[in-house]
């Protein structure tokens, strides 16, 4: 398992014959490396919630590759009106997919579109457990510090995307005690720097995680790692 960081909340998982990639925030991402073509063929698109950093460009690659979209029931909806193919799901729900399962976990944020200048509801946010391969994968979305993240550490996930930033979601100081509850083998921080509004230190948050001796991973954008 390749798994490659894109910037801000984008995260691209490259199994043996399916490509993942979850909140494909690319062509206006400021952080992102790569535009849309230099991306391999996605098979699944998974997004936290509607927000459009997050949403990005799920329909562009979706209808380009056939990719089946994975998101919560009403944002699938919102999705599926472009003749895209799509698999709605909802908090605590889990499926077995082609490539593996996937469980939607708890998030506390927002998630919505923008129809005419104002906010539209497009579900509950969401993060996501992926297990594929033997790894299993937490990708935490935008979200707060929650208790329910104690939940997860009956999971032994092998890495846990959390982000830093603040301001819309938990900051590093939070994001220690989410990895206090989870105890995953490995964490890489995302969602901070992409914008002056979620600056956060990614090494001051290495140096409190390797405290708890769990090893932690500062990811440049454009940068892979292995499982």
């Amino acid at each position: 398992m390749k798994i490659r960081y894109l910037g801000h909340a984008a995260v691209l998982i490259q199994l043996k014959e399916k490509n993942l990639i979850i909140d494909p925030f690319i062509s206006e991402n400021p952080c992102c490396p790569v535009k849309l073509q230099d991306l391999p063929r996605i098979h699944y698109i998974l997004v936290t919630h509607g927000h459009a950093d997050h949403l990005g460009d799920t329909v562009k690659i979706a209808k380009s590759d056939g990719a089946t979209v994975i998101a919560n029931f009403e944002l699938c909806s919102y999705i599926a009106r472009h003749g895209i193919v799509t698999h709605p799901m909802h908090i605590g729900g889990k499926y077995v997919f082609e490539f593996g399962s996937v469980k939607l976990t708890p998030a506390l944020h927002g998630s919505s579109l923008i129809e005419k200048e104002l906010p539209v509801y497009a579900g509950n946010p969401c993060g996501f457990l992926i297990e594929a391969e033997g790894k299993k994968i937490y990708h935490a979305g935008d979200t707060g510090l929650t208790k329910d993240m104690e939940l997860l550490q009956k999971e032994k996930i092998d890495a846990a995307f959390l982000p830093i930033g603040g301001n819309f979601v938990m900051d590093l100081w939070d994001a220690v005690e989410a990895v206090k509850m989870i105890q995953p083998k490995l964490v890489v921080p995302i969602h901070f720097n992409t914008w002056e509004l979620i600056k956060a230190d990614p090494e001051k948050f290495k140096h409190e995680i390797e405290k708890l001796q769990i090893k932690c991973h500062v990811m440049e954008p454009g940068e892979t790692i292995e499982l």
